[in-house]
Order: C-alpha cells, then sequence, then structure tokens
C-alpha cells in the first residue's frame, strides 16, 4: 500500500465541493478509502439516540469524511502538492512549489 501524502495534524485547503477554500486541521485519514475527516469542514446533521455518552439524544452536528483528492496541504501558507524523495536513508515529503521538506 502506497504512503498518504496527507498525514494526521496537517493543516488543509479544500479544493473542490461544498467547502471549497476553507482550511482546517486534519482529524484522522482513513487509508483504505482515501478520506480524510477536517475539523470544521463537510459538517452533517446527525440525529443522535440518547446513550450513556449522550443521555438526551437530540440533533448533533458533526465532521464528515472528504475525499483526499479535494483537500490540498497548506505549507507556509500556501496550498502545494507534495511529493516524496530520499535524503541520506529516510523518505521525506517535499513541498513541490517550493522544494522544500515538510518533515
Amino acid at each position: 500500500m502506497s504512503t498518504m501524502k496527507i498525514k494526521k495534524g496537517d493543516t488543509v485547503k479544500v479544493i473542490a465541493g461544498k467547502d471549497c477554500n476553507a482550511e482546517g486541521k486534519v482529524i484522522s485519514v482513513d487509508i483504505k478509502n482515501h478520506r480524510v475527516i477536517v475539523e470544521g469542514i463537510n459538517m452533517v446533521t446527525k440525529h443522535a439516540k440518547p446513550s450513556a455518552a449522550n443521555p438526551n439524544g437530540g440533533i448533533v452536528q458533526k465532521e464528515a469524511p472528504i475525499d483526499i483528492s479535494n483537500v490540498m496541504l497548506v505549507f507556509k501558507g500556501k496550498p502545494t502538492r507534495v511529493g516524496f524523495r530520499v535524503e541520506g536513508d529516510k523518505k521525506v515529503r517535499f513541498a513541490k512549489a517550493t522544494g522544500e521538506a515538510i518533515d
């Protein structure tokens, strides 16, 4: 399986869909389905039954997954594509716009 170009904790910009041009932090990455959950993006309304965690139940707003192709990594304030290269004996991500290593 290939390595994902977006990781948990990255700041991303949405480039397609109803939340286009919005930015947020990645909460989780689903490698198998190529989807990410971004903080405050793609909010949906869920009707929750009462449970131990939520005794009253009711209507809850939460983030829904968005396809990873619809987000772009923000590096130093600018959206950029991501590539991989080997530096020494480590594989690192780099910003294609500037050529700088991300991590």
